[in-house]
């Protein structure tokens, strides 16, 4: 823990072949400020200053209104509300002079680095497009190496196939990676898009999950979206949301118990009926005001139950949440809908994965009865396949491979958090 109060990066490690590198992190966490959102950067954010980078967030408000203010329920192009809780969030983990936001609407950066983070963009060597939601503008495109990371498989590259405007976007990265891990695989129905996808995963910063004790009263419990957009169709075929997933699951409490919890957005929600058949539903944003209160959401949890989207299971797309890999990272068990990922995770113990109610039924009762096993194993599982030394290791080894060294060595280079 920081002096400061939250969990910040602990010792450096070395950094790799490549030698410390100026990278520029593109995320969303002033648009979407709630702490599932903002956790999905901060593992990235973290884990590159502990692997010894030179590290800076960066958002773009993109040209329409996209700023969710939850306080208000509103979505426009006033980001008081989002500036205010990135504040927060950076100044807890160390990083509270390494970020910046352009609003393009009034064509002003604003955060700690708005006076110079065009300069150090000219500076740096590699960028971070996560989930590719920020345009790549002018001061961007000089950063030699530009990765698409693509969190949203197969519905990212029916994207590209249908939306000229969302493919020249792309075409502005230089390497492309996907949590769609299955994609070219035998049994993969991600349709190619002509992107050379390689496969990645999401990354945990471990320090900042520590292994708590779980509930014995604790609830099978999840965050989701009932539906995120609309359902997409290609090639004949329609890929739709949780929503869609869903039905077949809707009797589990009737014949598991009440033991079901589901913090669960999108207004379209059957609430009530859901209600009704025995599951406890809350309003995510309520535990989502800040990181650390959704990251004791998932601690006061037993394990994790959830659907996945339905584009993500029937194109068998290798698809792994990043919600999921921080409750194995806490030491919770995940009961969780198969999408293929078990062709590259190692799954029956920690990760029990489902294909049918039976198979769910069954996958309580697993856990239930061997609880501190699947406990023990859901960390080892997370140290093994998700601790951010690793992954981002590999990505930047990977991302830059093709660049050869970078263009500024930052041996002695100042590192955020410091």
């Amino acid at each position: 823990m920081s002096k400061r109060g939250g969990a910040a990066p602990g010792p450096k490690r070395p950094v790799g072949a490549h030698g410390r590198l100026r990278i520029i992190v593109l995320g969303y966490i002033v648009r979407g400020p709630l702490g599932g959102m903002a956790w999905s950067d901060l593992h990235y954010l973290m884990g590159l200053v502990d692997l010894g980078h030179d590290v800076y967030f960066v958002e773009d408000s993109d040209d329409y209104p996209s700023c969710y203010d939850p306080a208000r329920n509103t979505i426009g192009t006033d980001a008081s509300y989002g500036l205010e809780f990135a504040q927060r969030a950076f100044l807890r983990v160390g990083l509270d002079d390494r970020w910046a936001y352009y609003d393009a609407h009034t064509r002003r950066w604003l955060g700690p680095c708005a006076d110079r983070i065009v300069e150090i963009c000219a500076g740096a060597d590699l960028l971070l497009n996560l989930g590719g939601v920020n345009p790549l503008r002018p001061w961007l495109l000089p950063i030699p190496a530009r990765v698409l990371v693509d969190k949203d498989p197969l519905f990212t590259q029916i994207r590209h196939l249908s939306d000229d405007t969302a493919r020249d976007r792309a075409r502005g990265h230089t390497a492309f990676f996907s949590f769609g891990e299955n994609i070219g695989r035998v049994g993969c129905a991600v349709p190619a898009d002509g992107f050379p996808w390689q496969s990645t995963r999401h990354p945990i910063f471990l320090d900042a999950w520590p292994v708590t004790p779980g509930p014995a009263d604790g609830r099978f419990t999840t965050v989701m979206q009932w539906d995120s957009y609309a359902a997409r169709e290609h090639g004949g075929c329609r890929y739709g949301m949780k929503s869609d997933s869903f039905t077949p699951y809707l009797d589990l409490p009737a014949r598991a118990g009440r033991i079901f919890e589901l913090a669960i957005g999108s207004s379209a929600t059957p609430r009530a009926f859901l209600a009704s058949r025995g599951w406890a539903v809350l309003d995510p944003v309520e535990l989502s005001w800040d990181p650390w209160a959704y990251q004791r959401y998932i601690r006061e949890s037993r394990a994790e139950w959830s659907v996945a989207k339905h584009g993500y299971v029937v194109s068998r797309s290798g698809w792994f949440s990043e919600r999921s890999a921080s409750y194995l990272a806490s030491g919770r068990p995940v009961l969780v809908q198969e999408t293929g990922f078990s062709d590259w995770l190692p799954t029956g113990a920690g990760v029990v994965p489902f294909t049918s109610p039976e198979e769910a039924l069954a996958g309580v009762e697993m856990i239930n009865s061997h609880y501190d096993f699947h406990s023990k194993t859901a960390r080892a599982l997370a140290e093994e396949c998700f601790d951010s030394c690793k992954v981002l290791s590999r990505l930047i080894e990977d991302a830059m491979s093709a660049h050869g060294e970078p263009r500024h060595p930052r041996d002695d280079a100042p590192n955020a958090g410091a």
